[in-house]
């Protein structure tokens, strides 16, 4: 009798190990909303592909397209934990970030001090870029600056590092930023800041210790 109490214990917990996620489980990112946009924009480019008679974008805009959306479609689907953002900018990086256990948080921001990570209990939704910031493959040198603040919003699971050049004194991204928003675009609060402002702020992003 004892025998088949301590068995029927054990089947108990092996069901609630199969049935109920445990907490320190991975996160699925491919229930996340995230991916259903990824999804439906490479299904729009590969018919933008078949049809380029119809399609506003040049072959080689749509190949460069899907190479991106086929990134962040493999980040969401493999991503062992959520986004991170690591500054390495030698400044402080003003990002935007949510803690995903509360579904109703939307991302604010927050500001990460040079050489810290986000805590990977919150994901990093993506950076916000001050205007008069030099940023590498948005600004150029015919537009060497940002005439107004952006965010740069990157899918969950993303590793997002953020470096500055030393020969040009642009940030750089090591992925592509799935979107890019100005003010009044998206539902992110993106204020007017200078760097120095961002600079001037107590770092206060929730970080790995």
């Amino acid at each position: 009798m004892k025998l088949f109490k301590m068995a029927l214990v054990a089947l108990v917990l092996l069901v609630n190990l199969v049935i109920v996620q445990p907490s320190w489980a991975n996160p699925n990112l491919t229930k996340t909303p995230d991916y259903a946009e990824v999804n439906q924009a490479i299904d729009n480019l590969l018919q933008a592909k078949d049809n380029p008679n119809q399609s506003e974008y040049a072959p080689e805009e749509i190949e460069r397209q899907l190479g991106g959306l086929k990134l962040q479609k493999y980040i969401l689907e493999t991503a062992n934990d959520w986004g991170q953002c690591s500054n390495e900018t030698g400044k402080t990086l003003a990002v935007y970030a949510h803690k995903p256990k509360k579904a109703t948080q939307e991302s604010s921001l927050y500001f990460l001090g040079n050489g810290q990570i986000t805590d990977d209990d919150w994901n990093c939704d993506g950076v916000y870029l001050p205007s008069g910031a030099k940023v590498a493959g948005l600004t150029s040198v015919d537009e060497p600056e940002l005439s107004e603040p952006l965010a740069l919003k990157v899918v969950s699971g993303t590793q997002l590092v953020a470096k500055t050049n030393p020969d040009t004194g642009a940030v750089e991204f090591n992925i592509e930023p799935a979107k890019v928003f100005k003010a009044g675009e998206g539902n992110w609060s993106i204020p007017t800041l200078s760097q120095a402002d961002i600079d001037a702020k107590l770092p206060n992003a929730p970080i790995d210790d």
